[in-house]
């Protein structure tokens, strides 16, 4: 009997293994029951390219649904203020579509309907860092800030110096960033607040052994409270890409007086606590009773360990809910099938559905991606806009003459399925007049995407279009 090679032996047992963990994360993918589509694509990708797709599933494909933090989360809807009693929703003056919007969301997570609050707009990032500036400076008690990205630029070193300077007057500052996005950022910026009195913590910080459980989850929210009185939201990050007469990033984001306030606070307590960071006591200020002209918000989270895609089902019922008019302004327009449906189906019905895009986004893969959509939007009667001063980095939708929402959700993939967000769900007709009429304003920059031209457009760049679709889901 010939002697068999130890070298043999050894390659025989690591194929055995490769493939046996290629066969268990099959049986994982398809166990988790997702979309058959999604699932039978991974399995094709895992059995054909099993190096390159292995890597690939571990870095973006598996699912952080897991009991623990499911568990975590129900522990943390503890937090929640009991200091606003939830209305009843059958005397709100609003249409029938609003009332069923309200009720999903609070069936979704809770979310509780604040009525009562005065609402400012900023599209202007000079505007809008000079009023935060003003209330950081003059916060007495608190300051609780969270953004995607916290640049170590001439913005993000004025920002940090008021906080370091609110922080030794004996305020208590909480600071959030999101660990991916605010990558590039010197350690010795974030340092430095600490050493002030400063609590800045990383979300969910890249580190290995987990570098591959957590690259591809982002804390997307952009969230501030000023002594649980003042509140932002919206899409803008601190960076200096915002200021300047020349600014080329446009954006939305809104300064909010009224009892949202306390979402917007248990939205931050929520990922603060989701750290493994201790709770903490605030004051929050009450607010005399709601005024009937007064703005209606829903504070809505959404994240990919929550049980739904929250906003996602929002939008797609709010598109649904739609008689007149949607208009759409997103940075990156990669919906989901059963949104691009909804879109579709709204415009055949003869809804005014407009959808406003850059003309160059601040990455070419994404353009390519939103690219290969065009069509089939256009086709059903949508009108798509491009935006040509620069990147259109503004998150909105608007529905008929009641609803708007802004906040940090972009209309894709990721921000509906992998990243943290969070959304202020507004009902008010003078705040929806307000935004429509912001709408009306950018459209008389842009150029709209003929569908004829638009079809014959080079064959090689439909073909990148729709390769770097097949990417969509993780991009």
């Amino acid at each position: 009997m010939p002697d068999i090679s130890p070298y043999y032996v050894l390659s025989f047992i690591i194929m055995a293994a490769y493939w046996i963990t290629i066969i268990s994360v099959i049986v994982v993918v398809i166990t988790e029951n997702r979309n058959p589509v999604r699932s039978l694509a991974w399995v094709t990708v895992l059995l054909f390219l099993p190096v390159v797709g292995l890597i690939i599933y571990i870095f973006f494909g598996r699912s952080i649904k897991n009991e623990a933090m499911l568990a975590k989360m129900k522990k943390r809807k503890l937090l929640q203020p009991e200091l606003v009693k939830q209305v009843d929703f059958s005397k709100l003056p609003l249409s029938d579509c609003s009332l069923q919007q309200i009720r999903l969301a609070h069936s979704l997570m809770g979310a509780v309907y604040y009525p009562g609050n005065d609402i400012d707009i900023y599209i202007d990032g000079e505007a809008l860092f000079k009023q935060l500036k003003d209330d950081l400076r003059s916060a007495k008690s608190s300051i609780n800030l969270q953004f995607y990205i916290f640049e170590d630029d001439e913005l993000g070193h004025e920002i940090s110096e008021i906080l370091c300077e609110r922080a030794r007057a004996g305020v208590a500052v909480r600071v959030i960033y999101d660990h991916v996005g605010s990558f590039r950022v010197s350690k010795k910026f974030y340092r430095q607040m600490s050493e002030a009195g400063v609590e800045i913590h990383p979300f969910f910080k890249v580190t290995f052994p987990e570098f591959a459980a957590r690259v591809n989850w982002r804390n997307h929210r952009k969230v501030t409270v000023i002594d649980g009185r003042v509140g932002y939201i919206g899409g803008m990050n601190i960076a200096n890409r915002y200021l300047g007469k020349n600014a080329v990033w446009r954006d939305t984001h809104i300064r909010i007086c009224g009892q949202s306030v306390y979402g917007l606070l248990h939205s931050f307590a929520i990922d603060w606590c989701f750290m493994g960071l201790p709770t903490f006591e605030e004051d929050y200020h009450r607010y005399k009773p709601a005024l009937s002209d007064m703005a209606g918000i829903q504070i809505v989270g959404s994240s990919p360990v929550g049980q739904w895609h929250n906003i996602a089902l929002l939008f797609q019922k709010a598109i649904g809910n739609a008689k007149k008019l949607i208009y759409i302004q997103t940075p990156y327009f990669l919906p989901t099938s059963g949104l691009l449906i909804a879109l579709q189906t709204a415009a055949l019905s003869k809804v005014d559905v407009r959808i406003m895009i850059p003309r160059n986004p601040d990455s070419t893969t994404l353009r390519l991606a939103s690219a290969s959509y065009l069509s089939e939007c256009m086709r059903s009667g949508i009108k798509i806009y491009y935006y040509e001063p620069g990147m259109l980095h503004s998150k909105v939708v608007i529905v008929d003459d009641e609803f708007a929402t802004t906040g940090s959700t972009n209309f894709d993939f990721r921000s509906f399925e992998y990243n943290f967000e969070c959304n202020a769900f507004i009902y008010s007709r003078e705040f929806n007049k307000k935004m429509r009429e912001i709408f009306i304003r950018d459209m008389k920059k842009c150029t709209r995407v003929n569908p004829t031209n638009w079809r014959h457009r080079p064959f090689f760049e439909k073909l990148k279009e729709s390769l770097v679709r097949l990417l969509s889901p993780v991009l």
